[in-house]
Order: C-alpha cells, then structure tokens, then sequence
C-alpha cells in the first residue's frame, strides 16, 4: 500500500514540474510572439518608402522599361527558393506544413530549383520530400539576429546567380493569420515582372513635389537590393511568429493534458490513501471488539 502511495506521489511530482516548465515554454513563446509581430510592423513603413523609391525610379525611366522584356529560357535562367522553418521542436506542423507547401511549389518550377533552408528540422522535412536543399541557415534566436542571416542568404543565393536578369527567387513560409494561428504562404521576388513594375510606376507620389532620380541604374540596384532585404526580413520575422504562436499553441495543449492527468493521478492518489485509512480503523475496530468478546 505505501509503495502504490508512494508511486503516485512520484508521478504526481513529476507531472507538476513539467507543468511549471510547460508554463515557462509559454510565457517565452507569448513574449516572443509580441517582439517578431513588433518589428513586422516597424517594417511596414521603410518596405512603403522603398516602394515608392521603385516607383519613382520605374516613372523616371520612362514607357521604355514598361515594355514587355525578351524572355529568358527556363533552362538558362537561375530558379533559387528559401524556406523559412526552425531549428527547434515542440512546434507542432509547423514544419511539416511549410515543406509541405514548398515541396508542392517546387515541383511545379522550371528546372532543379536552388532551395535554401532555414532550420535543421525544416531542412530534414525537405529533404524526407525529395528536396535537396543546396544550403541551410541556423534560425536566428532574436530580432536583432535575422539581419545577419539575411545578409547570408543574399550573398549565397547572389553567388549562385539567383539574381541574375531574368532569374526567380521564391519565399516559402508560414505568416501569422491569428496570434495561436498561422498559413504557409509564398512569395516570389525575382524577378521584377512588367506588371507589377506598371503598378509601382502608376502609383501617386504622396507628395506634391515629385521626385528628381539621381545616379540612374545605380539607384535602381541599390533600391532593389533594399527591396530584396526588407522582403527577406519581414518573410524571416513572421515566420518566427508563426513558430511561436505554434510553440503557445502547443503548450497550451500540453498544459491542458497535464491538468487533466493530475487530476486523474491526484484522485487516485486520494482513492487510495483513504482505502488504506478505512482498512486501518477496520482493523482497530476489529481488535478492539475481539478484546471486549475475550
């Protein structure tokens, strides 16, 4: 009996401190969420300046650069892809559903794409896919990291001609819908395309003084350049969001199931220390009526 007691206990102690550890996981996913959503929308208006900055330049080029370009064969164009995953677990799908959906996409493009990882557990999922992806990134742990990686990734995917003329570069990667919810999305930022040049080129300067472009091609590149950035860095930030929300969402499922096993283990617990206080008083009274009949 004080063995069964004693077990339970056991369990019970168990069960309790991974309670306070799954309480911590959450607490540091929730805060984690806030900081990654945080600086998505800092971006929100240098990715509008760098918009109109394109604009600016497309209007000032004049009808000539709207005009439909010579197109570039698929096999001598670079198709190069990032997929954003994590390094860590305890994130439910997360992973399996952007791989998932990149694997999809990947099929469905010119050639062998170059493919970058970003996350040894994405990295995995993509290669059980048939995805040999020909790099792979460490998910950087702080807002204040993702710049570095993405100065990676844009020196390995140049190397490697993805930005050549006329040559593609996708993002795949999961984008917050709701703070415990996420979707994988995609998003393909090479190259420039004639319509979505046009559209840059038409939008309305918000000021009354339009600006005077300064240094020609130059210029250009050096807005691209910065296009490619900001994209790559609000792609890498929500996709980091997304592990988090997944993370809370995953831990709040584990804590629910640990309030439920304790509260199994704790009735049982007293089920059985009260059986074996019962048995104690049967046994006195047992004794006790045999005194009085002797």
């Amino acid at each position: 009996m004080s063995e069964s007691t004693a077990g339970l206990r056991r369990q019970i102690d168990s069960a309790t401190d991974l309670q306070s550890v799954v309480r911590t996981m959450k607490a540091l996913a929730a805060s984690s969420i806030g900081q990654y959503e945080k600086s998505v929308r800092a971006l929100a208006d240098y990715y509008r300046t760098v918009e109109l900055g394109l604009g600016a330049c497309f209007r000032s080029a004049g009808p000539a650069a709207l005009r439909p370009r010579g197109q570039v064969s698929a096999a001598a164009r670079g198709v190069g892809a990032v997929v954003f995953g994590s390094d860590q677990g305890l994130v439910g799908r997360f992973n399996d559903a952007v791989a998932d959906h990149a694997s999809s996409a990947l099929a469905e493009l010119p050639g062998t794409p170059q493919v970058w990882a970003v996350g040894e557990r994405v990295h995995a999922r993509l290669m059980d896919a048939g995805v040999a992806p020909v790099g792979r990134f460490e998910v950087p742990t702080s807002v204040e990291g993702i710049t570095a990686l993405i100065g990676q990734i844009l020196v390995q995917s140049q190397s490697r001609g993805t930005h050549d003329t006329g040559s593609e570069l996708h993002l795949y990667y999961n984008s917050p819908v709701q703070r415990a919810s996420y979707a994988s999305v995609s998003q393909q930022l090479l190259p420039l395309n004639d319509d979505w040049r046009r559209a840059h080129a038409e939008r309305p300067w918000p000021g009354q003084n339009l600006p005077q472009l300064i240094g020609g091609g130059e210029t250009l590149g050096a807005l691209i350049r910065e296009y490619l950035f900001v994209s790559l860095f609000r792609a890498c930030a929500e996709s980091l969001a997304s592990e988090n929300a997944s993370r809370l969402a995953a831990m709040e499922r584990a804590d629910r199931n640990i309030d439920e096993r304790l509260g199994t283990l704790r009735g049982d617990f007293h089920r059985l220390r009260q059986n074996g206080i019962d048995e104690e008083l049967f046994e006195v009274v047992a004794g006790f009526e045999a005194l009085i009949r002797s």
